[in-house]
């Protein structure tokens, strides 16, 4: 297991940035039923943390994506990751809107692009993919070249990992749910006792507790 990815999964757990709670189950925005929920933006109120997130997406990006022109934030998780990102790299930043605003000039993606240009997308949370590809398509449509995408999470789900490669999508990531699951069990954030319903749950997220 690589060390930034237990490193960053013990910082999500010591700020509570990740709850767990396999007994008494959160509920998404989407209606799925879970043991676990990721607020990112937590990391953005302790130093330590943000600058330690800040420097290594800026490593995946410098090893992984050494051609990156722009830096685009997806809204409004990543707004503020994609700035930390792009102000360390002393790169350009934009940021992508789920949708085209409903009045000015209609625009979806804020900020300067232009033609030709490579950019590299920053999310805080990879779930299911969806809006992350949304944004990517976005950005392809507007005629900028996507060399890829940076985030702090995933939960490693199989319909994401289809999805972005089904879009060519090249995705890096921090950490994953895997790896925190093993470091909470190791800081005593959860007994050994409940990696099992932990595990089952990533299986199946949207069947759980129907």
């Amino acid at each position: 297991m690589d060390r930034i990815e237990k490193m960053i999964a013990k910082q999500l757990l010591d700020i509570k940035a990740v709850c767990l709670s396999p007994e008494k189950n959160f509920i998404w925005a989407s209606g799925w039923r879970s043991p676990i929920y990721c607020d990112n933006r937590k990391i953005l109120s302790y130093p330590h943390a943000r600058d330690l997130v800040v420097d290594e997406l800026c490593r995946l990006i410098t090893v992984n994506f050494p051609q990156t022109d722009i830096i685009a934030g997806v809204a409004t998780g990543a707004i503020a990751w994609g700035a930390l990102v792009a102000n360390k790299l002393n790169l350009p930043l934009v940021y992508i809107r789920p949708k085209p605003k409903d009045h000015g000039m209609g625009v979806q993606i804020e900020g300067e692009i232009s033609m030709g240009k490579k950019m590299v997308i920053v999310e805080d949370l990879i779930s299911t993919g969806g809006s992350s590809l949304s944004a990517f398509d976005c950005v392809l449509a507007a005629g900028v070249a996507v060399l890829g995408m940076v985030a702090i999470f995933s939960y490693n789900f199989d319909v994401a990992r289809r999805a972005f490669e089904k879009k060519n999508c090249e995705l890096h990531t921090l950490t994953n749910y895997e790896t925190l699951i093993e470091e909470a069990v190791a800081n005593h954030y959860i007994e050994e006792t409940e990696i099992h319903t932990l595990k089952q749950w990533r299986l199946m997220p949207d069947k759980w507790g129907c």
